[in-house]
């Protein structure tokens, strides 16, 4: 589908010139560490310093090589965050997502890219051939086993997200559906991992069967999005399904509903008679209804 001019999605759009090939060059890594105006972004906790809707960087004083993560360079600046040993993994804390919805898609961007290396060191101290410790390297893209030699690398997990859509009597309307954990009144479009040995469709397919007990006939690609907690990409899909009649897993789902395009918008708006509470702006779910829309 083509997305509107103006369509823009959560923790996309960061400036962050990568610098990949500093990574492996001690030389020029160290340039960039001792250049005066370098800039740290420090996380405690994980949780974003910002204000006025940016990061907040702070001067950067070069750091051993196990603590170095470069994450790359913003109008030619080298752009540094701190790999801390002893740092637990992270966790979503109620305030870091009101955060999250005050900052730019772009400066999100930046902060997911950082906060997804940061919790994949956190998570992943040990070698998974051997069990031997491992140590930061590459400029912290990497961790290198000391007794087998292996290289890890940070991964994803690609995740589906879609919306089924059925027309009646000449009205299309979306299936929304609501998880236990959600905030009150709130309702989102399906979701699930992609398992191995499956393709994008037949994984929207799977989702929407075992979920809601729809039959998919036709799916179509929306857009993608990094989500940090911990390391996803989002895959957003809209699929046309047979019929519009629900059998829900209560193991995953607590209800779901049929809504049409006027009860989307009223709930985007954020209406006090809307049908549902929308996902934040920086989900890829809420951009998913923005593109439905937008296909009129």
């Amino acid at each position: 589908m083509i997305l509107p001019h103006d369509f823009h999605v959560g923790f996309t759009g960061s400036p962050l010139d990568r610098a990949e090939p500093a990574r492996h060059d001690a030389e020029a890594l160290a340039t960039l560490a001792a250049n005066p105006a370098a800039l740290l972004l420090d996380m405690p906790d994980y949780m974003p310093p910002a204000a006025d809707g940016a990061l907040v960087w702070q001067p950067f004083a070069p750091l051993p090589a196990e603590e170095t993560l470069l994450l790359g360079l913003i109008d030619g600046i080298p752009r540094f965050a701190r790999i801390d040993p002893q740092a637990a993994a992270a966790k979503r804390w109620p305030e870091l997502m009101t955060l999250l919805d005050s900052l730019s898609p772009g400066e999100a961007g930046t902060y997911a890219a950082a906060r997804s290396v940061l919790d994949w060191h956190a998570r992943h101290r040990f070698c998974a051939f051997c069990g031997t410790k491992t140590a930061p390297h590459h400029a912290g893209w990497a961790r290198l086993c000391p007794q087998c030699g292996t290289e890890h690398y940070p991964r994803t997990d690609p995740v589906v997200i879609m919306l089924a859509e059925h027309q009646s009597e000449g009205t299309k309307r979306v299936l929304v559906g609501r998880q236990p954990g959600f905030a009150p009144g709130r309702y989102s479009a399906l979701a699930g991992y992609v398992e191995v040995g499956e393709s994008i469709e037949e994984a929207v397919a799977r989702e929407l069967r075992e979920e809601a007990g729809v039959v998919a006939t036709a799916v179509r690609y929306v857009a993608s999005q990094p989500w940090p907690f911990p390391s996803q990409l989002m895959i957003a899909c809209i699929a046309q399904v047979a019929d519009d009649m629900v059998t829900l897993d209560m193991t995953e789902l607590e209800d779901a509903k049929w809504v049409d395009r006027a009860q989307v918008e009223a709930s985007l708006r954020g209406d006090a008679d809307a049908p549902f509470g929308a996902p934040p702006r920086y989900a890829i779910a809420n951009s998913l209804f923005r593109a439905w829309l937008a296909e009129g």
